[in-house]
């Protein structure tokens, strides 16, 4: 385990034990119909009996929802604290969920072809190298299989968080290596205690056509509200896109479009 998944991996145990962010598991509402909280972008369709990886997902809400639409599903995540939030849902639910712990860039356990859809929240943020984590997805995904991704936009961790009277600045470099600088705690386009890396448009979107997926659909799920309050979430999303959803099918090199969608009909 390389120093960022470790610094990752402890942070995230932190954050589900002071249940900061993205640390709260499925709500009764989301259960009734679980498939249209999954599936806002109208992508899937149903999901009933598809071998599913929720990719970096822990957190007890992913998972469940998916197994709740009957999916066969498997959570990997490197928090030991988010997983027991998956296990914890699922076992009161009366859900099956499979559990492993591991990185969202080493996917060495499970074998090829091993899933039908894959699906990530955002977190390629946490890893340096995203096209590993393309190359990963890529092998254990069948082909015609589903790829569903959601990042932060580069434009996102360039920008500074507090309005000045020219707008929101950019004070981070779009060619950068190594981590963003730390942020304080409650900054909401960052989760504060981890470490982030900026990933350019070339790697997120280029990256996944040359790691064998063909990208079929692109949505900005919106988060503007013109009525916030100046330096707040809301208002920041009206000029700072924060996050870009992401369809891909994953291909290959003697399948036709039409044998893709046999495999996968939503």
């Amino acid at each position: 385990m390389s120093h960022v998944h470790a610094h990752n991996r402890r942070a995230w145990d932190a954050r589900v034990e002071r249940e900061d962010a993205y640390t709260a598991t499925a709500t009764d509402q989301q259960f009734q119909n679980p498939l249209a909280v999954i599936d806002q972008c109208g992508w899937l369709g149903d999901v009933s009996g598809k071998r599913v990886l929720c990719l970096a997902a822990g957190g007890g809400k992913q998972s469940v929802l998916y197994a709740a639409a009957g999916a066969i599903v498997t959570t990997v995540d490197l928090s030991p604290k988010m997983l027991e939030l998956d296990r914890q849902v699922a076992a009161a639910r009366k859900l099956k969920v499979e559990t492993v712990e591991a990185s969202m860039d080493d996917l060495s356990m499970f074998r090829e072809s091993s899933f039908e859809l894959v699906v990530q929240p955002v977190s390629t943020c946490y890893v340096p190298d995203i096209e590993r984590v393309y190359r990963q997805v890529a092998r254990v995904l069948v082909v015609g299989g589903l790829y569903i991704s959601q990042h932060k936009q580069p434009v996102n961790l360039q920008a500074d968080v507090v309005p000045s009277a020219r707008g929101y600045l950019l004070n981070e470099p779009y060619h950068r290596t190594g981590p963003l600088p730390p942020v304080a705690a409650g900054t909401a386009n960052r989760e504060a205690g981890t470490l982030e890396f900026l990933h350019r448009w070339e790697q997120l979107l280029g990256g996944l056509c040359r790691n064998g997926f063909v990208i079929e659909d692109v949505a900005e799920p919106k988060h503007a509200d013109p009525k916030a309050a100046a330096g707040t979430f809301g208002h920041r999303s009206c000029f700072v896109p924060p996050y870009i959803k992401i369809k891909a099918r994953r291909k290959g090199e003697a399948t036709s479009q039409a044998a893709m969608r046999k495999i996968w009909m939503p």
